[in-house]
């Protein structure tokens, strides 16, 4: 075998793809039923045929030339509007600012990384010390007058990131830049499970061989030992490409992990049988069809991070919300919605004493803070299930744990990384580790975070042009 790819997200379903197309042999081994990882659409509300992406939302780092490369047919859809802060912040389109010049870097995002020096040269030097050489909460009140506006801005910088707004780590600068590199945001039609779908088969139709239901145990250099309901087998390889968190890789290669940064999210997803009317009179499809903002205000964001720092719940809880089927109604049924509300600075440790208790608590506090802005309450909106259930359901870091085997919940698989290479790191593909057997591909790659394929198509360019 030429390469075996551990893990069957869509980071390793591109690099099978590539691999596969240049006439490798190629085995990609998933521990669940399905493909698709994050990036996966599911139908959780029993009676209702309606495809929500549970995980993963949106799509903005997917380069065209990978489109293109695989012969995919990804269609993705443009949200007409920005951002909702009640009661009258509507933004057509986000706020610039001097960092619209680290676009420039998303064309580097399929070679080898820049150095330090090159990508500065790319962008200029009043962005880089905008974005690279100060925190964000500071470069946002050079800008910004208006306190609700920076949090609005400032929110690109938090999810997924657990930090304040003027931590000296610049975590959340490298988070802001992850999120705003790629352009606009949007949505892919037919939901997130359509492009993992279209992933696969440009794989399995190279040529790739793909086993699910495939627990990989160990990781040896080239062999890779997994069991299914027929036993253990192991397979030997030129190259393993690891589509985990880098966690996962070090305990499958039996060494001590190094302990990963939490995750700090919580996801609700909802159904709707229609979408409520505002207090403000703005309509809900222009309100919804961007983000719409809850407690968001940089202040408020500042004063959540603080409370989730010191162990509670933050009260009141930032929050964000898209309706995904105003742009793509081919997701639910005719005259339903489906909304997903993206709550920040909701650490993976403040669910570890009373999990479910401690996702009721917020998801009471998001949909309250909801109604304050509603003229019909979101909860007399909300469908029914089969059973007579409400519509609703909430994901925490610990879930995603669970369900995803991302250590802590961590969407990132750990911090991100500035794309470019300090060092010797420049001009390598950002995927290479200490075995040259072994790459990784997936969020942990220095390019890897989002639903972007650019891990899967760097590993796969590391090994077809070493």
């Amino acid at each position: 075998m030429d390469a075996v790819i551990v893990g069957g997200g869509h980071n390793g379903l591109v690099c099978a793809a590539y691999l596969a197309r240049a006439g490798k042999r190629v085995l990609v081994l998933e521990r669940r039923a399905e493909l698709g990882g994050a990036a996966v659409s599911e139908r959780p509300f029993a009676g209702h045929d309606a495809r929500l992406s549970r995980y993963a939302y949106l799509v903005s780092l997917f380069p065209r030339q990978i489109v293109a490369d695989l012969g995919i047919d990804l269609e993705l859809a443009t949200r007409h509007v920005s951002a909702y802060a009640p009661p009258n912040l509507l933004l057509r389109e986000a706020p610039g600012g001097s960092w619209d010049a680290f676009t420039r870097l998303f064309d580097t995002m399929l070679g080898p990384l820049p150095s330090r020096d090159e990508a500065r040269a790319l962008v200029g030097d009043g962005p880089w010390r905008d974005l690279v050489e100060r925190p964000l909460g500071e470069t946002l009140r050079a800008h910004f007058d208006d306190p609700l506006v920076r949090g609005v801005v400032a929110t690109d910088g938090l999810i997924g990131t657990f930090a304040s707004l003027y931590d000296e780590s610049l975590a959340q600068n490298r988070c802001f830049l992850w999120h705003v590199v790629g352009g606009a945001w949007r949505v892919p039609v037919g939901g997130m499970g359509a492009l993992s779908d279209k992933l696969a088969s440009a794989a399995v139709t190279a040529g790739a061989i793909v086993r699910t239901r495939a627990d990989v145990v160990r990781i040896e250099s080239g062999d890779v030992t997994w069991r299914d309901d027929s036993g253990e087998h192991t397979v030997t390889a030129s190259h393993v490409v690891a589509n985990v968190a880098p966690s996962v890789l070090a305990r499958l290669r039996g060494r001590e992990a190094a302990p990963s940064a939490e995750g700090c999210q919580t996801k609700v997803n909802l159904l709707l049988d229609r979408l409520p009317r505002l207090r403000s009179g703005v309509s809900p499809e222009d309100a919804f069809a961007g983000t719409f903002r809850l407690n968001e205000s940089e202040d408020e964001l500042e004063a959540a991070y603080a409370a989730a720092a010191a162990g509670e719940l933050p009260d009141p809880a930032p929050a964000e919300l898209y309706c995904h089927s105003l742009t793509d109604p081919s997701i639910v049924p005719p005259g339903m919605h489906t909304l997903t509300l993206f709550g920040l600075h909701t650490p993976a440790s403040l669910f570890d004493a009373d999990g479910d208790g401690a996702k009721r608590t917020l998801r009471d506090r998001y949909l309250d803070a909801l109604d304050e802005h509603l003229a019909d309450p979101i909860r007399e909106c909300v469908a029914s299930d089969a059973n007579g259930e409400e519509c609703i359901e909430v994901k925490s870091p610990r879930d995603l744990e669970r369900e995803l085997n991302i250590p802590g919940g961590n969407i990132f698989h750990g911090a991100l990384s500035w794309p470019w290479g300090e060092g010797e790191a420049a001009g390598t593909w950002g995927v290479e580790t200490d075995d040259e057997r072994i790459v990784v591909c997936g969020a942990g790659a220095t390019r890897g975070g989002g639903v972007s394929g650019i891990g899967g198509h760097n590993a796969a360019m590391s090994i077809l042009t070493p």
